[in-house]
């Protein structure tokens, strides 16, 4: 089976993401440093970076035709991303309330596209309740280790 347009769409949906992202971070005057924003989009790899290799592994016939959807899943929860970094540069619009606003719109349809995704290719839905538990996780790093909001 020829897998190479689902793997080239994956590979440029996530590059894509990734760049958007880190244009989201490093526009926000939430960080304090350079090392805090390359952990909190460090954090928000690693979780696509798990469900990409649990989908490598355990998902053998469908695993490019998901991934492809995970990573335009997250390219589309990027591009919901844009408006600040469009905002904080060139028009000095960077609050705090705009910055989270965009985060929660962001995971809102990432999590409707996400679960799509399994529902197309028939997948279980552990692998959504997978999705939002390392979601879950991804958050509470972001609060304790980058902005120390919650503290154990």
């Amino acid at each position: 089976m020829n897998n190479s347009k689902d793997i080239s769409v994956a590979i440029i949906s996530f590059f894509l993401s990734t760049v958007i992202t880190w244009w989201f971070v490093d526009s926000c005057p939430l960080y304090n440093s350079l090392q805090q924003k390359f952990l909190s989009t460090g954090i928000a790899g690693a979780k696509w970076c798990l469900q990409i290799s649990a989908a490598y592994f355990f998902l053998a016939q469908k695993r490019w035709g998901f991934i492809k959807n995970i990573g335009l899943t997250c390219l589309a929860g990027s591009i919901i991303l844009l408006p600040y970094p469009v905002a904080a540069i060139f028009f000095k619009i960077d609050n705090a309330s705009f910055f989270i606003g965009s985060l929660l719109v962001a995971v809102a349809v990432m999590m409707v596209l996400y679960y799509y995704s399994v529902t197309k290719l028939l997948l279980p839905v552990k692998w959504f309740w997978g999705w939002i538990g390392s979601l879950a996780i991804a958050i509470t790093l972001q609060l304790t280790i980058v902005f120390n909001v919650i503290k154990f």
